[in-house]
């Protein structure tokens, strides 16, 4: 599937993107490019594969769950102009 200029332009126009007039063949061209390929991986048969989790069969390296930083909340609250129970108070702003 090709796009032409016009098509180009009003996506453009509807993502708020300034082309410049050099720019609009290169676009056109990419875009173009990026639908073909997309119409490509369409078309590949992939009855009976497994959708796998990940492109690559590796497992990530887990690190232990564990919280590294020490509670400062009363070293942060201390500067703030009202606290209650570890709460931060803010004036309330809709009545």
């Amino acid at each position: 599937m090709a796009l032409d200029r016009t098509e180009v332009e009003k996506i453009a126009h509807l993502a708020r993107i300034a082309l410049n007039e050099e720019d609009i063949p290169a676009t056109t061209a990419k875009l173009s490019g990026i639908l073909e390929l997309i119409d490509k991986m369409q078309a590949v048969d992939t009855q009976g594969i497994a959708p796998l989790a990940h492109p690559l069969e590796t497992t990530q390296r887990l690190r232990t769950d564990a919280a590294t930083e020490s509670n400062q909340r009363d070293a942060y609250q201390a500067i703030a102009p009202a606290t209650e129970d570890g709460l931060y108070l803010v004036p309330r702003v809709i009545e």
